[in-house]
Order: C-alpha cells, then structure tokens, then sequence
C-alpha cells in the first residue's frame, strides 16, 4: 500500500540474478565483459551506433551528460519543474561548474519551442550575459506526462537550428515508452544524449547515459572518474542494464507500473489534476483527506496544499491500487 515513489520498490528478481552471475573474477572499472557489451545492447535498442557509460544515479547521468554540451560560462534551458532544478541539490551547477539552468514554462512540465524562444530570444549575443548551449526536457515530465515524437521532434529542429545541444533525461523513459507505443528511438527523438533510468524501474543502482553523438562520450570518460562515478567493480552496474534490456524487462516492468497508476484512476478520475500518461498520478487531496487515506495505511507524498502525488511501480500490487482508487473515490 506504498504509493511514494518507484525508488522505494524492490530490485527485479532478474536484476538480483544477474548481479549473481557477475560476481566473479573479470577486469575492473569499465574493462569487464558486461561494460564491454553495453554499446552494443544499447545499439540494438535504439537502432543506431551509441556510446554508453554507466554510473550510480539519475543526477549524476544527467549532470555528466550535460557537461559535455555545455561549458561552464554557458546555459541549459529547461522547465521550472525540471529535477535538474527543483531536485538535484545544485548539482547541474557543480558538474558543470557553474553553468546556468535558464527556466521555461509549459503546461504539464513539458516544454515547447515558443517557450524555449521566450528564454532565450531576449538574451543579447554578448559576453555580459550566459548564452544558452543546450536543452533538457524530462521523458516523461515531472508532471507524469509523455512527450510525443512530434513534439520532440518539433524541439530537436529548433535545438538544431540555433545550434544547441539536446538531452533527455529518462529517468522514467521506460514509462513514456509504454504509454505511448512507439519505439525507443521514436520517443527519445533527436537528443544527443539520454539518461536511461533503470533505478525506478526494477535496478538496485545503475543508470546508463547513452549518447548518440558518441563523441561526446570521450569526455566523459574524464569528467565520470574526476566525479567519483568510475566504480571499481563496474561489471555490476553493467550487468544490471544487461538484464533489464533483456527480454525488454525494462518495457515489461514500465508496463506494469503503468497498468497500476491507471487502476488507480479507473476509480477516482474526477480528482486527477494531470493527465495519467505514466506511473505518476497527481489528484485533488485536502489535508483531512490525504490524513483519512493515511490512517487506513496508504503512504504517498504530499503534493502543495491540497494535492497529493501518488506514484506506482513494477512491483505494485493491482488489487492495492484499484482499492486505493476507491478509497479516494469513497471520500
């Protein structure tokens, strides 16, 4: 009955089983077997030649990929809800040594060409102010919302068109994926770069920056070891993302996340303030009734003053999240 965050679930029992297998002898850092394959595994996925490099958060996979399309002295637009702003404690700012993050607008966290031109338009072409380098959107947003390939496509021609670089970060890329039926490649769009979450979605601790260009990658290389993210014994992060693109365990376990968040709402869609398009649901809550839904045991995060966010996983109970749904319904 614990609807706080997918971070709070449990580790994929294929996940588990392959850290088993990865427990023996092999070349340290990134040199082993597992990291060797992630190019290709990743390739395979997306279609085309990448690059990628594990390490042990969202933040960092974000911030690592940023600091490759953006000097210090530059900028990264993104959207005031962004969690490279709201939720990732200054670090864009030490990674990219000092670098700005220009906040936009945009209904359900999602940006849009027009809001990134409200940005950067009125910045003069000088050294007295930060020139944009880069643009982050969230695949799905902050506010549980999927960007369609259009839309992505729409931002990656701008991007393009002034010169800018494109990152998505995904931490739930696999929940946009499974809403929206299309391909990898198709809701990732034209982005440099990728941080593929696997964290929320049945891993213990491993994200994959995957990069498109990946030129981009050789710095990284760097920028990961001067981080303190190059872990010794790398072959069990790798091996992590082996197996959760397996079998498209990473799709299977986003669908069930999904399937959850939506039984929720097959009960109490009237309070929805976001469309459900995830495994986050954002719903009408005033404090007496989130506490009535806390003393029959639901746990889920405060959301402002009269909301509440409610957030499935891979391993949420159905029968839990229907009769959740009918609590909020019955209030």
């Amino acid at each position: 009955m614990r609807f706080l965050s997918d971070n709070a679930a449990t580790v994929h029992p294929r996940v588990w089983e392959a850290l088993r297998l990865a427990d023996g002898v092999d070349t340290p850092y990134d040199g082993d077997h597992y990291s060797q394959r992630l190019d290709e595994a990743f390739g395979e996925l997306f279609g085309r030649e990448v690059a990628v490099l594990w390490v042990a958060t969202g933040t960092a996979a974000n911030c690592l990929a940023l600091s490759a399309m953006v000097p210090p002295h530059g900028g990264v637009v993104c959207h005031e809800e962004a969690h490279i702003e709201m939720d990732e404690g200054g670090a864009p700012g030490f990674y990219l040594h000092g670098a700005k993050l220009m906040l936009a607008q945009g209904e359900g966290a999602k940006l849009t060409p027009d809001a990134i031109r409200a940005v950067i338009d009125p910045i003069r072409d000088d050294v007295h102010q930060v020139q944009p380098h880069a643009i982050s959107v969230t695949q799905a947003s902050e506010y549980g919302r999927a960007y369609r390939p259009e839309e992505l496509n729409a931002i990656g021609a701008f991007a393009q068109e002034r010169g800018l670089g494109l990152h998505v970060d995904g931490a739930r890329f696999g929940n946009a994926v499974a809403f929206l039926g299309c391909s990898p490649a198709e809701a990732v769009g034209p982005a440099q770069a990728l941080s593929f979450g696997c964290v929320k979605n049945g891993a213990m601790n491993a994200e994959a920056i995957v990069f498109f260009d990946p030129a981009l990658a050789d710095s990284v290389r760097y920028r990961r070891k001067r981080a303190g993210h190059l872990q010794s014994k790398g072959r069990f992060l790798a091996a992590q993302l082996l197996a959760m693109l397996e079998g498209d365990l990473w799709l299977e376990n986003a669908r069930a996340a999904n399937a959850a968040a939506q039984a929720i709402v097959a009960e109490a869609s009237e309070r929805l303030l976001h469309p459900v398009e995830a495994n986050e649901v954002f719903m009408r809550l005033t404090p007496p009734e989130r506490e009535a839904l806390r003393e029959q045991g639901y746990h889920f995060y405060d959301w402002g003053e009269n909301a509440a966010r409610l957030v499935a996983s891979w391993d949420s109970d159905q029968e839990a999240a229907r009769a959740l749904g009918q609590a909020i319904a019955s209030l």
